[in-house]
Formats: C-alpha cells, sequence, structure tokens
C-alpha cells in the first residue's frame, strides 16, 4: 500500500516554497507569492473572473509568469494527486 501522506507532501514540497510565503508577519499569515504581498487566492480569483494570466501579471507586477505557473502546476498535482483524493474522502466522513 502506498503511503499517501509522504506522496502529497513530496508533491506539495516540489516548488511551493520557492513561490509561495506564509508569514504571520506578512497579511496574518496569508500565503502570498514569494517576495511580495500579493495573495495567491488573487490569482485564482482573475482566473474564476475570467481574466487572463497576462492581465494578472499587470495587475500585479511584482509576481513573475513563472511564480504563477508554477503555483497552478503545483495546485493541478496536488488536486489530482491520490493522496488528495485520500484525504477528501477521510475528511468528509
Amino acid at each position: 500500500m502506498q503511503n499517501y501522506s509522504v506522496t502529497l507532501y513530496k508533491v506539495f514540497e516540489m516548488k511551493y516554497s520557492d513561490i509561495v510565503t506564509i508569514d504571520p508577519e506578512i497579511l496574518n499569515g496569508t500565503p502570498v507569492f514569494k517576495g511580495t504581498r500579493v495573495p495567491v487566492q488573487s490569482l485564482f480569483w482573475h482566473l474564476e473572473q475570467g481574466i487572463s494570466l497576462d492581465e494578472f501579471l499587470d495587475d500585479f507586477p511584482t509576481v513573475t509568469k513563472q511564480q504563477a505557473l508554477d503555483l497552478l502546476e503545483i495546485s493541478g498535482k496536488i488536486l489530482t494527486s491520490p493522496a488528495f483524493k485520500n484525504l477528501y474522502e477521510t475528511a468528509v466522513r
């Protein structure tokens, strides 16, 4: 049997710490793009509203395109990993 928590940890640690900072001194611990005060949620909000990635980057010039792409990539890997599915199924019981 595969250890899902270890697998999820490896996916999560892959690049997350390189692109996101969680610090109680920055926006009360809201996850932000590393080196900025831009909440990662702002990227998802823009995309949900139909605003393009390029427009998001224009709105937040301190975020690099690579940071945004890396965040989307790792988010997709986390949400599609078997470990996340297992965690979700455990949480909703």
